[in-house]
Parts: C-alpha cells; structure tokens; sequence
C-alpha cells in the first residue's frame, strides 16, 4: 500500500504553528539562557582559576583542580559542609512527614474549613522572609524572647538561654524555622494528590479486608509517589541552599556556617580589596554536585517503589 503524503497545506500550516510556538517561548528562553545557564558556565570555568575582584578581575589564571583540593582541607568549609547535610539529613524527613501527616488529617474537610487550613500553613510560603526571619529573632531574643519568658513561667529554665549565640541550640534554631516555611507547598501539594487517589481502588483493597495502614501504604502512597518525588526534591534544593536566615540571624556565628552562607562569605566578605570568586564558585560547583547526586538517588528509590 503506498505511502499517503500529507497535504503542503498542512506542513506549512504544521511549521507556522512551530515557528508561533518558539516565538511565544523565546522570551522565557533568553531568561533561562542569560540569566541560569550562562551563569553556570561562567561559574564552572571560573572554578578553575584564582579570579579575584580585586587583581584578576572576572578570569584569573587558570590553576586547575588546586582550589577543589584546597577545599578538602579547608576546616571551615568541612564544617559548614557538615552543617549543611545536619540540615538537609534533619529537615527533608521531617518536613515531608509532617506535611503528609497534617494533609492526611485535612483533606477530607469542607471546602471552607479546607481552604482556611491551607491558607494558614501556606502564610509562611508568601510572607517575606526577612518580615518572618524578624518575627523569629524576637522570639528567641535573650531577654524580651517570649521562648525565654515562656519557659522560664513554666519553671523548665532558671536563666535565659542565648538561642542564637550559643552552638548547642543555634543551629537547630535556624532548621525549626527552616520547617515552619518549608511545610505550606509540601501540604497543598499532598492534599491535592490525596484528594486524586482512585476511590475504586481504595474501595476494592478494602473488600479485600485490607486495614487503613494497608489501603494508605499500597494504594495512597504508590499513588502520591510523583508529588512526594517533587517534594522531596525541592525540600531538598531549598535545605542545601539555606541562606537568607543565617545572613538575618547569625550571620555564620555559633556554629551556623553553611556552604552557601560560606560561599558568599568567601566571595565578598573574607577581605576588603578582593573576593575570591574562583574559590567561591569551586564551593558552587561542589555543592551542585551533591544536589545532583542526592536528587538522583531520590529519583531513583522513587522508581525502585
């Protein structure tokens, strides 16, 4: 049987539509292009070499792997390392089971009361956060904190504790706030996909004389598997790139030094006539590896489920 060819109608209508489509898309890609992966690449050259404000400019002399394996005896950087994974290792868990926890108990309200849990959970998300950072600083403040006033009314504490200066509670200071405004999206996002499991398919396990543990494991969660791969991934991303409240509440001091709170330390604050930019984005890209690896592995366990 021939071959039937397709009318010129249709492929120059077909290609018009191509060409529209691009044209439609081109601002967002000159964005990603110009602002996300030009960056990246500038980032990953600029590795290799000592660039320095101040003596070299932009690009520096190129001095291969030397500052990636500076980095593995520089205790600064290991430590804020090692506090960036106390973070994520902390906080990803944490986050996702408390989010899947309150959606499991919500989801089944009316819309009304729905929509205002939701709204309540998802407050943080949109609030500026250096407004809620300020909120936070005044609650652990040493002497007007209401934690301090709290705990001391109830006769926990004889002293006020300095939440922020002291390493034995400030870096689990910065992951309680770090959770507070990570759960809104993971709990919109397990409502909504709660709110798409197949009934049947509950419906069916349970004649089947599955019990709630079972229906939940087999059928919700199997289901919910693509949302909480997103979830985790993000959670993920946003922990390993804590920054803004460790600038606003410690600025890197008891014990809170993070890789990208080092890497902006590194690159603008460490002298007063130069940053060292090739250093700094050595620190970048080593950083980008681990996010890499780990959303991989999530990915991974995900499809293994």
């Amino acid at each position: 049987m021939a071959k039937q060819s397709h009318p010129t109608m249709s492929r120059a209508l077909q290609r018009r539509e191509n060409i529209s489509g691009y044209l439609f898309l081109l601002p967002s890609l000159v964005f990603f292009i110009g602002f996300v992966v030009i960056p990246m690449l500038i980032c990953i050259i600029t590795s290799l070499t000592d660039a320095n404000m101040h003596d070299q400019g932009m690009f520096g002399s190129f001095v291969g792997l030397s500052n990636f394996t500076k980095l593995m005896s520089d205790g600064t950087f290991l430590e804020a390392l090692k506090n960036t994974f106390i973070i994520v290792i902390v906080s990803v868990p944490t986050v996702c089971a408390f989010s899947l926890w309150v959606s499991s108990a919500i989801y089944k309200l009316s819309g009304p009361v729905l929509s205002a849990f939701r709204c309540i959970f998802y407050l943080p998300v949109v609030t500026g956060s250096v407004a809620v950072t300020v909120v936070w600083k005044w609650m652990y403040d040493n002497y007007t904190g209401i934690f301090n006033h709290v705990l001391k009314g109830v006769g926990l504490i004889d002293q006020n504790i300095n939440w922020l200066g002291d390493s034995k509670y400030a870096l689990w200071c910065i992951i309680l706030i770090l959770f507070t405004t990570s759960v809104g999206q993971p709990i919109v996002l397990y409502v909504s996909a709660l709110g798409n499991v197949d009934q049947t398919l509950i419906e069916a396990a349970e004649v089947d004389g599955a019990n709630s543990f079972q229906v939940f494991w087999q059928v919700k969660w199997a289901q919910m598997m693509p949302t909480t791969l997103y979830i985790l991934v993000i959670t993920t991303i946003n922990s390993f790139q804590c920054f803004a409240l460790i600038q606003l509440l410690t600025k890197g001091g008891a014990g809170t030094n993070t890789v990208m709170y080092h890497i902006y330390w590194t690159a603008f604050k460490l002298t007063e006539q130069a940053g060292h930019f090739g250093y700094a984005n050595a620190m970048g890209v080593v950083l980008a590896i681990f996010i890499g690896l780990l959303s991989a592995l999530q990915f991974k366990l995900a499809k293994e489920k």
